[in-house]
């Protein structure tokens, strides 16, 4: 049985859910992502979708910190913790032998599924998937994913290289890139047609509310009938969702205080 840890250091939840760690893409975020697993646990963590985005081998990034993150995640699993992986559009490819055999996906020993029923502390079953099911028709294409993950490593990979030509460029704020990125995925989910879609899949799975990631738009509201929930990304907003022990659900940002980015990112899309 997994107990609540009794030190200070790290806080523990029932549950935690984190999306699109894209690990092995430029866009992902592992030092914030490392430093955030190294500050929190959880009894039941779930993947929802694009932990893996190592398909493209000309934009592969995986060096210390992403073995750091993975050598932590096997860990909780070896100590108890529950690790359940759901597969994305960009790690689909985790639904066979040859790539759960890759020594970054194998030393987890990862729990994988399309998606599962969450049976929430406070007695609601939530679906939880990563979302792209319920994507608009065209966007459902795999070309789409592979170009539009293209541009976007190549985006941050050219920016990367002026902020090296260019030190004085301020890193403590969201980059020209990221504007960008954060803008047209605004563009692109405005109306919120995906969240009411993933709603009704949720009813047809008997369930009272889901839990998904895919859009890189963190939410939780109750807004088309049932709960509806985001766990954000590791790219851009870096957030997650946790349910405490009492079964309430939070978003919470990383580092501590960026909670109000995530009010940001969703009024961008309604």
């Amino acid at each position: 049985m997994v107990r609540k840890p009794d030190h200070h250091h790290v806080r523990c939840y029932r549950s935690l859910f984190l999306s699109d760690l894209h690990l092995g893409a430029p866009g992902c975020r592992a030092d914030a992502l490392l430093a955030f697993l190294q500050g929190h646990d959880a009894k039941t963590i779930y993947l929802v979708g694009d932990t893996f985005d190592l398909w493209d081998p000309l934009f592969v990034t995986w060096g210390a910190t992403e073995r750091q993150i993975v050598s932590l995640i096997s860990s909780r699993v070896t100590s108890g913790r529950r690790v359940v992986c759901l597969v994305g559009n960009h790690d689909r490819a985790l639904l066979t032998e040859q790539a759960r055999a890759r020594p970054e996906v194998a030393a987890l020993a990862l729990e994988i599924h399309r998606e599962i029923v969450h049976l929430n502390g406070d007695g609601t079953r939530l679906l939880v998937l990563h979302g792209d099911v319920c994507d608009a028709r065209l966007l459902r294409f795999h070309i789409w994913t592979r170009l539009g993950s293209r541009v976007d490593s190549f985006l941050r990979m050219a920016y990367r290289s002026l902020r090296g030509l260019r030190p004085r460029l301020d890193r403590g704020v969201r980059s020209p890139v990221e504007a960008l990125i954060t803008g047209l995925n605004g563009m692109l989910y405005r109306g919120r047609g995906h969240e009411r879609r993933l709603v009704a899949l949720a009813r047809t799975f008997g369930c009272d509310g889901v839990i998904c990631g895919h859009f890189h738009i963190a939410a939780l509201h109750d807004e088309h009938g049932l709960r509806y929930a985001n766990c954000g990304d590791w790219t851009d907003s870096c957030t997650a969702l946790a349910e405490d022990w009492d079964g309430s659900l939070a978003l919470i940002g990383f580092p501590q205080g960026a909670d109000a980015r995530i009010g940001k990112l969703a009024a961008e899309v309604a």
